[in-house]
């Protein structure tokens, strides 16, 4: 889905998605509620992609008419998933045939999961390097103890564990060798579900 705005791609997996589990396409409102956005977006939305020939109406005055067209073919972010291998004791090779599918594994609703890539080294102890990707769920709110991405009233954002104390926050490095943030405040953008690393 390089060609295609991430918004865009949200209503394509949603359309996807929707289509594997009910076996008929959803309603524009459908759409529209499960990305949280007005039905005309939605159509602004559907007729771009009809443009790029990622998707296909059928009659106007069908209420479940979109379809994916038939010679496009989604990036689904699947690899093979071979078996299990031990990191400790060793156990029989197993060959599986299943496939592991990236997207899914870490995907809520439909926009509501990015990434941002790691800069630093305050969250070492967390295993969150240089260079990694941390999957983020959106969210307003975070538990104590949960590693956020969190903006600061400077504007500045930074990846920590969230603290809340008596009239305060406390944003924890996972990193001996770097002091804590204090802020009366901060707002929070979402918290880390995951992290995939490159070698």
């Amino acid at each position: 889905m390089a060609n295609l705005t991430p918004r865009q791609q949200a209503v394509v997996r949603f359309i996807q998605d929707y289509v594997l589990e009910h076996e008929y396409a959803p309603t524009m409102q459908e759409i529209a509620d499960a990305l949280g956005v007005s039905r005309p977006t939605v159509f602004e939305h559907i007729e771009a992609l009809e443009k790029k020939k990622v998707l296909k109406r059928g009659e106007a005055t069908l209420a479940r008419s979109v379809a994916l067209a038939h010679d496009y073919q989604p990036h689904t972010g699947a690899l093979p998933l071979l078996g299990r291998i031990a990191a400790g004791s060793p156990i029989e090779a197993i060959a599986d045939s299943e496939v592991l599918d990236i997207e899914s594994l870490f995907r809520g609703r439909p926009g509501e999961t990015f990434v941002l890539q790691v800069r630093g080294e305050s969250m070492i102890d967390e295993q969150i390097r240089d260079g990694d990707y941390v999957i983020v769920e959106k969210r307003a709110e975070a538990r104590n103890g949960e590693t956020v991405v969190a903006i600061l009233a400077d504007g500045d954002a930074t990846l920590k564990k969230f603290y809340k104390e008596k009239g305060r926050i406390r944003l924890q490095p996972a990193n001996p060798t770097m002091q804590p943030i204090y802020a009366p405040n901060v707002t929070i953008q979402g918290v880390v579900i995951g992290v995939l690393r490159k070698y």
